[in-house]
């Protein structure tokens, strides 16, 4: 970004319509890619919900209580209060809930302000009850519309940026004062 603005100035001071030239195509590359962007976070922002469910209930089916990936899951449960893909019921299908074989989620499912929760079904009033997918999904549509937006603020920028090198290339090179060489005052 130093480089281009050097460029730019470079090029402004010196009224270099090459260098002009050289800064405005930079910065259209630059708008032709934030405006992609923007239409392509536009386009696949409701994939975005399709894609999180599947891989969380790879990983929620992968849960061992003692790999990486279940420590993942912990932590997504503790920190999003959250219980399961879609809800804590979503645990009596994964390979650990029937190893166990005590009718128990992990304790990571239990709400913070509850003490000595086991995690057993029977008693869901300690257990947090919303599913993962939905509170991940909402945190990532808002992180894409915060992104979308910044995205959009910047193309804007660019617009008039590429606007303005336009009118200083456009510009006649006009002089307020001519020189006088025949020396004759009239």
């Amino acid at each position: 970004m130093f480089v281009i603005g050097l460029i730019g100035c470079c090029a402004t001071f010196r009224e270099s319509r090459v260098g002009l030239g050289l800064f405005l195509a930079i910065i259209l590359v630059i708008f032709i890619a934030e405006v992609s962007a923007f239409v392509l976070g536009f386009v696949y922002r409701e994939k975005v919900k399709t894609d999180v469910q599947g891989t969380m209930r790879s990983v929620f089916e992968q849960y061992d209580g003692k790999n990486p990936e279940s420590t993942v899951v912990d932590y997504l449960q503790e920190q999003l209060h959250c219980c399961g893909v879609k809800n804590y019921s979503d645990w009596t299908t994964t390979q650990w809930f029937n190893s166990t074989g005590n009718n128990s989620v992990p304790l990571s499912c239990c709400q913070q302000d509850v003490k000595n929760c086991t995690g057993h079904l029977d008693q869901p009033q300690e257990l947090n009850t919303r599913g993962c997918a939905e509170e991940l999904e909402s945190g990532l549509q808002s992180v894409i519309s915060y992104a979308m937006l910044v995205i959009l603020g910047f193309a804007i920028v660019k617009f008039f940026g590429m606007l303005s090198v336009c009118v200083l290339t456009c510009k006649k090179e006009e002089s307020g004062y001519q020189p006088l060489y025949s020396g004759v005052f009239a």
